[in-house]
């Protein structure tokens, strides 16, 4: 399929070939749902921890007499049904990733980005890249495209001065043709990629 290519001041920059395997494929949902969730729990540090009912402070000793008292029996106060005792069953530091086949990550990569093409969410720029690195000129020219929320997918390595300017609005990121990935694409509104990055994708994802 044919898509324009644009500069970052809104002008024509002739066309691009975009491969109709990686940016139009059938966008399925439920593989997008599985990306998704590989990615956040991948990124979970896993640090939650509570004491346990060995771990606690407190006295070992027996509470009181085990009969006579009119009272449920009772060693000591560290078991988990009192005040200030341990967590039975809590949760420990562990590992929250699970496994996920490299086919299902690229048909997932594929569905997002076929996913932005089709709802007219996918632009194509030449390049990103500025001659300073000044956050208000960026802005300014972001606004008059209309990019309120939006991923950057630069080539190889991003433009230093574009990465600069844009580091400082809170709807941008800025990613190398290597970084581009589902969870990023699917929470911006608008996903721009520049023709490196096109061509890096499609070799990636071919």
């Amino acid at each position: 399929m044919k898509a324009k290519v644009i500069t970052l001041e809104n002008k024509a920059a002739g066309e691009i070939t975009l491969a109709d395997e990686v940016f139009a494929t059938a966008v399925r949902e439920d593989i997008l749902a599985r990306m998704v969730n590989w990615q956040l729990a991948k990124r979970r540090s896993g640090t939650h921890k509570v004491k346990g009912r060995s771990e606690v402070a407190g006295s070992t000793t027996k509470q009181f007499r085990q009969k006579g008292t009119g009272r449920a029996r009772r060693g000591n106060g560290k078991a988990g049904q009192f005040r200030s005792g341990g967590r039975a069953f809590g949760p420990t530091p562990r590992s929250h990733e699970h496994g996920l086949p490299k086919k299902v990550r690229k048909m997932a990569l594929r569905c997002a980005l076929s996913a932005k093409q089709a709802d007219g969410k996918l632009i194509v720029v030449d390049e990103a890249a500025l001659k300073s690195p000044q956050t208000k000129d960026l802005a300014t020219k972001l606004d008059k495209l209309g990019w309120t929320n939006a991923l950057v997918v630069s080539g190889a390595e991003v433009d230093v001065n574009f990465a600069l300017a844009a580091r400082n609005l809170s709807q941008v990121d800025v990613l190398p043709s290597e970084g581009a990935n589902v969870y990023d694409i699917l929470r911006h509104d608008t996903l721009v990629l520049t023709k490196a990055a096109v061509e890096s994708l499609e070799g990636r994802l071919l």
